[in-house]
């Protein structure tokens, strides 16, 4: 998970200052200390730590926070403010031409998902009513085009290409008129990247940038590489001037280092962060809700955006009602396991609920929490419809259990516990019921009060 080590540590750390009742000048020292070691340790710049500790120390030793009667709550307000700043305060759209065509260049290395995020650009803008084009600029990887091309075919969105015998600048200025021809109003152009970087390849970059102008520059760095990601962000912007910066794998970067310190040394915004190996796997940056995620303070925002374009609310209501009504079956719960899934992996949706601390899920593997998940969508889905709409026909029949187990490659005794399982849910959904009912009537009626 993102920044899981940074996290742990500075929810310890915040953990004992909210524990004692007043705070002195050595509680706060101590506790900056051990704040500073875990940004060490999660490869943050030091010059950008040592900042860092210097601003939070200072607001943190006034007698406003000393004296307060909930010091430790000062103390993380502080923090996370600090922690904001630190990664640019709010977040940073996309600077869309006013009137014409947008033009998006992607720049970076080789190796840091350059390809693979112009088309989760592409994909994220389309969701957002923009009508994308994609241009295959790099002709010096071998199958750099096809890749894109690829990419593009996946998610539906059209590629301009020119082979890998034109000039990159040709290809470029070419694309722009193809835009204007079929109507696209953002063209998002991979560019070639280098194993290191090289005046070569800044010349091309430069010779682009002049030639069409883009609306944006964003450099694409692989989080991963932590404190080569700022050298690369820092080299990129000396020589292009870039607007922001796009982070990749941040879901397995368990430092964080890059995310926090790239602003501080380039000045320039992170615009999104790549958050898996999906196409929808892209996120726009808000440095509020990171901080609050890594000071285990939950991300209810992102959540709910996630919820709401993937949840049907009408559907969500609806089995609600069932579940309330005894109504409430296997096609039913097959249908919530579907709206679950399409909120993302487990370990995703659990990091943004307030008061998380990667500390609860040690010993814990979600991914076999998946597996189990996908075990009873094989179970159910190797019922009959009357079957899932009528469970009991399966308990009271040795023989439809048998037949369901090895349709979907499980034992019986698997299919049992699925079975009581189900049975005991639909239990305390029915005590839920008489509670609700009692709580309308009042539970004090009886009493003359």
């Amino acid at each position: 998970m993102a920044f899981e080590g940074l996290a742990s540590k500075l929810q310890d750390t915040i953990k004992k200052l909210k524990g004692k009742g007043k705070l002195s000048e050595k509680d706060i020292k101590e506790a900056m200390r051990e704040v500073k070691l875990a940004l060490l340790e999660a490869d943050v710049n030091f010059k950008v730590v040592k900042s860092f500790i210097n601003r939070v120390t200072e607001k943190c030793s006034g007698s406003e926070v000393l004296q307060s009667l909930t010091p430790g709550q000062s103390v993380i307000k502080i923090v996370n403010e600090e922690l904001t700043r630190l990664m640019g305060g709010t977040e940073s759209r996309i600077a869309y031409s006013d009137s014409g065509i947008t033009v998006l260049m992607l720049v970076g290395l080789q190796g840091a998902g350059k390809t693979t995020m112009c088309g989760k650009l592409a994909l994220y803008l389309r969701k957002k009513n923009k009508k994308p084009l994609l241009v295959a600029a790099d002709i010096y990887r071998p199958a750099a085009i096809k890749q894109l091309q690829v990419v593009g075919k996946q998610i539906d969105i059209p590629v301009f290409a020119m082979g890998d015998k034109t000039n990159p600048v040709d290809i470029v200025k070419a694309s722009i008129e193809h835009a204007k021809a079929n109507a696209n109003n953002v063209v998002i152009i991979d560019t070639a990247g280098r194993l290191h970087i090289d005046e070569e390849l800044m010349e091309e970059l430069k010779s682009i940038k002049s030639s069409v102008k883009p609306n944006e520059i964003l450099l694409v760095v692989d989080s991963m590489t932590g404190q080569d990601a700022v050298n690369v962000a820092d080299s990129f912007n000396g020589s292009l001037d870039i607007s922001g910066v796009i982070l990749t794998k941040l879901d397995g970067d368990t430092r964080g280092g890059a995310a926090l310190s790239i602003r501080e040394i380039t000045g320039k915004p992170i615009k999104f962060v790549g958050l898996g190996e999906k196409m929808n796997d892209i996120e726009v940056f808000h440095p509020e809700r990171m901080a609050s995620r890594i000071l285990g303070m939950g991300d209810i925002l992102s959540l709910i955006e996630k919820a709401q374009p993937a949840i049907d609310e009408k559907e969500a209501k609806e089995l609600g009602s069932r579940m309330l009504t005894q109504e409430f079956n296997f096609e039913d719960f097959l249908s919530a396991m579907n709206q679950m899934k399409k909120l993302g992996p487990l370990t995703k949706i659990i990091e943004m609920i307030p008061g998380f601390n990667s500390k609860q899920l040690e010993g814990i593997d979600l991914s076999q929490s998946e597996k189990e998940m996908s075990k009873v969508e094989a179970i159910i889905n190797s019922m009959t419809q009357r079957e899932r709409k009528n469970p009991s026909l399966i308990s009271a029949s040795p023989s439809r259990k048998r037949r369901i187990a090895n349709g979907s490659g499980v034992t019986v005794q698997q299919v049992n516990k699925l079975l009581k399982d189900f049975e005991n849910m639909n239990k305390m959904t029915k005590q839920m019921k008489s509670m609700q009912k009692s709580s309308k009537k009042g539970l004090f009626g009886k009493f003359p009060f």
